[in-house]
């Protein structure tokens, strides 16, 4: 009988909840495209918590509705998409997307509808300066300039004095390639050359023979999801012995896959959720960390995980009680006003541990990242059993 009782009461909260006007969050991401090895686990994390929210009885009493869409990696889709789920969806607030250009192209629609939006993209200029436009806009990921440092200290315990850079001709490469010649000038290393690629490009040949006329000790590849094979791959078959440093943007299983033996040695820094079980046990975001890959796993596959989904999860870690302060305080019935102190809420956060690292806003930092706490830097290497795997080579704190 008090199964039956259970049972019944359980029946009827979950009615409860279904009969609820839902929160409706908007997710744009990369689920196709050259970005869709960043944008697939983005938006597979989003429907693992809209699935586990709701079961446990969705937010403040009321079920979260994630309404995604793909925009194939392009930017005039991603701005449309912001537009239909501003407008027509009237989304409380809006996730995404997955490549910085994209991420930019947002800023002008949400700003003029005022509606509070985090980013998963890396690009520094997505949230700052926080001016009027930017006031609106937050991200997780960690900056090009906070990565960079990591780069540069391993180079320099490594010996390296002269270094080149090939990045994306978009403005994530143009970002890491101003934050990295700025960290590398710092550290006394010279960049003796600075190349760009589109992400769609087949060959790389042109730029690979400028770089090796210039005899780097390293070569930095500034890109994302897959497509920074190419430049490698093109470095080794001419015979280039030095070391290659990838950014954050291939932290992916997929790079690892198409890259194959091309990439091991290759050296990155990484949101530490990349190496959980690698992470020493005192590491601020350990648990957190290895929480998320495990319900991850539980659902797409063991190995299945990056940190690109980390960056989702982030997101709603910090969204999900901005949420609950905010209708403590405003009704979403007056939707413009509910915007407002929901962006006044995601500012105010403070002391949220995600996968990346410890998240604490402020009114001139919409990301809230330490990089001590937010990097690692990891190795491509090849277990004995011939796997691609990534090795934790040093933290930061």
């Amino acid at each position: 009988m008090k199964r039956v009782l259970v049972g019944l009461l359980a029946l009827g909260l979950g009615l409860g909840l279904a009969q609820q006007a839902p929160l409706k969050i908007g997710v744009v991401v990369s689920a196709t495209g050259p970005a869709a090895s960043l944008g697939i686990p983005e938006r597979n994390t989003l429907v693992l918590l809209e699935e586990q929210v709701n079961r446990r009885g969705g937010v403040a009493g009321r079920p979260v509705q994630f309404v995604i869409i793909d925009d194939a990696s392009d930017t005039t889709q991603a701005v449309r998409a912001t537009r239909r789920l501003v407008q027509e969806d009237q989304a409380l607030a809006i996730i995404g997307t997955t490549t910085t250009p994209a991420s930019l192209g947002m800023i002008d629609v949400v700003a003029e509808a005022g509606v509070p939006k985090i980013s998963l993209a890396a690009n520094l200029e997505i949230v700052f300066p926080v001016d009027e436009k930017r006031r609106w806009v937050f991200k997780t990921p960690q900056t090009e300039q906070q990565m960079s440092q990591p780069i540069v200290r391993d180079m320099a315990a490594s010996g390296v004095k002269t270094a080149a850079y090939i990045g994306f001709n978009d403005a994530y490469g143009e970002g890491w390639a101003r934050a990295f010649e700025a960290a590398a000038r710092e550290a006394g290393i010279q960049v003796v050359a600075s190349e760009r690629f589109a992400r769609t490009d087949t060959s790389v040949a042109g730029q690979i023979l400028r770089i090796l006329s210039r005899n780097p000790d390293a070569v930095l590849i500034g890109g994302s999801g897959t497509a920074p094979v190419l430049p490698q791959r093109t470095l080794r078959e001419r015979g280039y012995r030095g070391l290659i440093y990838q950014t954050h943007g291939v932290a992916n299983p997929d790079f690892l896959r198409v890259g194959g033996d091309v990439v091991v040695g290759t050296r990155l820094p990484a949101g530490p959720v990349l190496v959980f079980d690698q992470l020493p046990p005192d590491f601020p975001n350990r648990q957190v960390a290895t929480s998320y890959v495990q319900q991850y796993e539980s659902r797409f596959g063991i190995g299945s995980y990056s940190t690109f989904g980390g960056h989702a999860y982030d997101a709603w870690a910090i969204l999900r009680p901005a949420l609950e302060r905010a209708l403590r305080r405003e009704q979403t019935t007056n939707l413009a006003a509910f915007r407002r102190v929901l962006r006044d809420e995601l500012e105010a956060t403070r002391s949220v541990v995600g996968t990346h690292g410890i998240f604490n806003m402020s009114p001139t930092d919409h990301l809230g990242l330490r990089f001590n706490e937010a990097a690692v830097m990891v190795e491509i290497v090849k277990t004995p059993a011939g796997k691609l795997d990534w090795k934790l080579l040093r933290t930061f704190r």
